[in-house]
């Protein structure tokens, strides 16, 4: 997975012109997550856990204007902690 995306080379004309792509395709929430999952591809889960506190704070934070994705991005929060847990714990899905 790439995060070209931020740089602005996909844009065109650097977002100047008409019918230019988006500069930012995603939220910082989404990114977070998608590190979180390449952390634990990776077999670092002291990053992992750090980037999974940091996505709890922000989804758990009172939102400045209502999300209708609230209950979604939850449901994501709780699967990367079972995913976390999993790995840090391969023991229990042998049995």
């Amino acid at each position: 997975m790439s995060f070209d995306d931020h740089d602005g080379a996909n844009s065109a004309e650097g977002g100047r012109g008409g019918a230019s792509a988006p500069r930012h395709t995603r939220r910082l929430s989404d990114k977070i997550l998608i590190a979180f999952h390449h952390a634990c591809d990776q077999g670092d889960f002291e990053v992992a856990e750090e980037l999974l506190r940091i996505l709890e704070m922000m989804l758990t934070r009172r939102p400045a204007s209502p999300d209708s994705n609230r209950r979604k991005n939850l449901e994501s929060l709780v699967a990367a902690h079972e995913r976390l847990w999993l790995l840090r714990h391969p023991e229990v899905k042998d049995q």
